[in-house]
């Protein structure tokens, strides 16, 4: 189709001269500096790949020691710098002086489950009990709706905080501060000029907040928040005799698990907050989450992978298609047969999500090929489709496409749609931008993500507002791509390259993994493992073997490519891992594409 196929003239700068690979991709080099790749290798005794890996990466001769061993001493920002942040964490102190009840309102993702969480082990440990509220995402949607408020007031809480929820919940807290409840909002989406009706509204993408914070997470926002209240709660003599305070970085695991699944970007504060989240998260403290690995069958030490693809998906599985609140309730309990019941109950929940989210992809792949042609953006909606799984089917069709792509769910003349945008693209500016000129009912969001609620009457119309805004940008890279950053060798896709790469982690948004390109590579055995996988046995030229694997690839073009080649050489291209079994270390490479290799 035009969308998938979009290609000019034969592009030298193609990487291995692959224009259209099996996946309709066009490869292309990452690209850097690389005088200033040296210079990092020199200046930190590095090999040379990583400097220039480290370039690529936007990083400089300055902050080159801070990203090879991020620090929160070094970079977590001092609280107060957040707009509203004091204002805060004095109202809270004065409600836990006064006994007052609080509560917790969270989005029902993994941000707003570990923010809810990391909130709720943070009261606990001072001696202050804190209820947690997750709203339905069916019955009751995104962020702070006032019957929920007023049931928390009708509970006697008189303090409430919303993680991941609140900028533009002008009506329900509007409602709520009538009622004399007092609400502090906790949120990193994008802000309106004007704010809601708030005891404090701590949000770094405030246009009036200078703290340069805007790349973190919810639960990177709410870690400040525990940082001020107990300094505020120190300041205040709260501790001393039979109160003990805290130490804060035992719930770093929290934090990196809803920055990396929230995908923000990994730079600065947000780097710091996941290398050092990673290093809790292997001493399996938090009860809840031991159980959860121990479901998922995760016996090595977890990264940045493990944390985005395994465990995330299980935490969200509670929000889209069970009870919202089982996340939050997970990572919050320290009691071991709760913990493995509800890590079995997600585990089951997972299972399927999957299954909807199949079939809901495969239906909106079909409307993207019956519908759209050359559109810079994707906008599709059925009837039936489960509104627990568009985001995740949006984002694959943003990974298929190339395109912002936004998918709704329609139900009795109303659709509930989630969005994700690509690097360029504010998708949360556009959706509000379309609730402030009448064509939806609700909507807001962060750069990459975005959610709404529209009239199906409207879709036609969003689809062509929000297109306007993609189209006036003039954006080059809507072509599908696959971004390499090194050509290897067979023999040179080793343990040894695996490791090295390794230096350069935790990986996701804003510090991706490298992905490195392997030519001439002949097809020695590919069969199917699991449910959708493709594992394969790779040979060079010279006879090296390569062990590799194409993840959830059966029912697309890559698997039955793999399967299918002969004799034929293949260029492959992926991520190197180092592969420990049964004491022994070898590398495996994940597939993300291939292509035919073709003479001269």
């Amino acid at each position: 189709m035009a969308l998938a196929a979009q290609q000019q003239a034969a592009d030298t700068a193609a990487i291995l001269g692959v224009q259209r690979s099996v996946l309709g991709r066009r490869w292309i080099a990452r690209g850097g500096d690389d005088r200033l790749g040296l210079a990092l290798a020199q200046r930190l005794s590095v090999p040379e790949i990583v400097g220039r890996m480290m370039a690529a990466r936007g990083v400089d001769l300055d902050s080159a020691a801070s990203f090879l061993n991020p620090t929160l001493r070094d970079l977590l920002p001092d609280p107060s710098r957040l707009r509203d942040m004091e204002t805060a964490a004095n109202r809270l102190v004065s409600a836990i002086n006064a006994g007052e009840s609080i509560a917790v309102f969270g989005d029902y993702d993994v941000d707003g489950a570990t923010s809810s969480a990391l909130l709720h082990r943070f009261f606990s440990a001072i001696g202050v009990p804190l209820r947690i509220y997750i709203p339905d995402r069916i019955t009751e949607g995104y962020g702070p709706n006032l019957p929920a408020l007023m049931k928390l007031h009708g509970e006697g809480v008189r303090v409430v905080i919303t993680v991941d929820c609140g900028t533009t919940a002008f009506a329900p807290l509007e409602g709520a501060a009538k009622a004399g409840l007092h609400v502090v909002v906790v949120d990193h989406h994008t802000a309106e000029p004007s704010l809601p009706q708030a005891a404090a509204v701590i949000n770094p993408n405030r246009l009036d907040d200078s703290s340069a914070c805007g790349q973190l997470a919810a639960v990177g926002v709410t870690f400040l928040l525990i940082v001020a209240v107990n300094r505020a709660l120190r300041a205040a003599g709260w501790y001393g005799n039979d109160r003990a305070e805290p130490d804060l970085k035992q719930w770093l695991d929290l934090v990196a698990l809803g920055t990396i699944c929230d995908v923000v970007p990994l730079t600065g504060v947000n780097r710091a907050l996941v290398s050092q989240g990673l290093k809790v998260m292997a001493r399996r403290r938090n009860t809840g989450l031991a159980a959860l690995a121990d479901s998922a069958r995760l016996t090595e030490t977890p990264t940045a992978y493990h944390a985005g693809y395994i465990l995330g998906p299980r935490i969200n599985a509670g929000g889209r298609v069970g009870q919202a609140d089982m996340g939050a309730r997970l990572l919050s309990t320290d009691d071991p047969v709760l913990a493995a019941d509800l890590a079995r109950r997600l585990e089951v929940l997972n299972a399927e999500r999957r299954a909807l989210e199949q079939a809901v992809l495969d239906d909106a792949i079909a409307k993207v090929e019956r519908e759209v042609r050359d559109d810079r953006f994707i906008l599709v909606a059925g009837e039936g489709w489960h509104p627990g799984v568009i985001g995740i089917v949006a984002a694959r069709l943003k990974e298929r496409y190339n395109r912002p792509a936004c998918v709704a769910a329609i139900e009795n003349g109303v659709a509930k749609g989630s969005g994700r945008s690509i690097s360029g693209f504010d998708m949360g500016s556009a959706i509000i931008a379309a609730r402030q000129a009448g064509l939806l009912i609700n909507g807001g969001g962060h750069a990459m993500a975005a959610g709404f609620t529209v009239a199906a009457a409207n879709i036609a119309a969003l689809r062509s507002f929000v297109g306007e805004r993609v189209d006036a940008l003039g954006l080059d890279g809507l072509m599908p791509v696959l971004t390499v950053d090194a050509t290897l060798s067979a023999r040179g896709a080793s343990v040894e390259t695996a490791q090295i790469v390794e230096k350069l982690g935790p990986f996701g948004s804003g510090n991706p993994e490298p992905r490195f390109a392997i030519p001439d590579m002949r097809v020695m055995r590919a069969d199917v493992v699991g449910e959708n996988h493709v594992r394969v046995i790779l040979t060079g030229a010279d006879g090296t073997r390569l062990k590799a694997i194409a993840f959830r690839s059966v029912e697309g073009e890559l698997g039955p490519a793999l399967l299918s080649v002969k004799n034929a050489p293949v260029h492959v291209a992926g991520h190197l891992r180092v592969d420990n079994w049964q004491g022994q270390s070898g590398v495996q490479l994940l597939i993300d594409d291939a292509a035919v290799a073709t003479a001269g």
